[in-house]
């Protein structure tokens, strides 16, 4: 309940994702209706996807992983940010980690993508644009932590370079350009916010 009073809005959106990835895990047609296919989204069909595809996942490891980061960032930055505010970064960027996709892949019927990956990627480069000098790193390696300006810089050549070469089953375009979309929004929504990130480093 304390997270409900003084984060409400990503309260609500973490416990949506993870109840809809539940759905999703028993129920194979809830796949079909919310996942995003950028060919159909791009000849007009199915346009919610961009919205609905970032409320399942597809095994429990990506639902981890995701709700993990959410967990960790989203909370603090409602705070930091504001309540509707935080609502706006995540459902635009939501669509906008999509964007990029839809056209790669208009072609490409059987390509799909979901998770809230994109979001998620937003939410946390929000997140530094606030607090810059926090320590950041990466599950995998305990112990290996960087300031989050740091790890942001690197996490977007990584992203980049992954778009371009990966032949994983990962959407890091969609990575990439939540995280841009995170930053981007952050300074619309609360312009002194770049002041803020430079009087970090004073």
């Amino acid at each position: 309940m304390e997270y409900l009073q003084y984060a409400p809005v990503a309260s609500v959106i973490f416990v949506l994702t993870i109840a809809c990835t539940l759905w999703a895990f028993n129920d194979e047609n809830i796949y079909v209706r919310f996942i995003l296919n950028p060919y159909t989204v791009s000849r007009g069909g199915r346009v919610y996807t961009v919205i609905t595809s970032g409320f399942i996942h597809k095994d429990w490891n990506h639902l981890f992983f995701n709700m993990f980061s959410y967990y960790f960032f989203a909370f603090q930055l409602e705070t930091m940010i504001g309540h509707w505010q935080f609502g706006v970064l995540y459902f635009l960027s939501l669509i906008l980690s999509d964007l990029p996709s839809i056209q790669k892949h208009k072609e490409d019927i059987w390509y799909n993508s979901l998770g809230a990956s994109g979001a998620i990627s937003a939410v946390i480069f929000s997140y530094i644009m606030f607090d810059p000098l926090a320590k950041m790193g990466l599950l995998i390696i305990p112990g290996l932590e960087f300031p989050a300006w740091v790890f942001g810089g690197l996490y977007l050549i990584y992203c980049h370079f992954a778009s371009k070469h990966a032949r994983d089953n990962v959407n890091h375009d969609a990575h990439l350009f939540g995280a841009i979309s995170g930053i981007f929004i952050t300074i619309a929504l609360n312009h002194d916010v770049v002041n803020q990130f430079i009087s970090k480093f004073k």
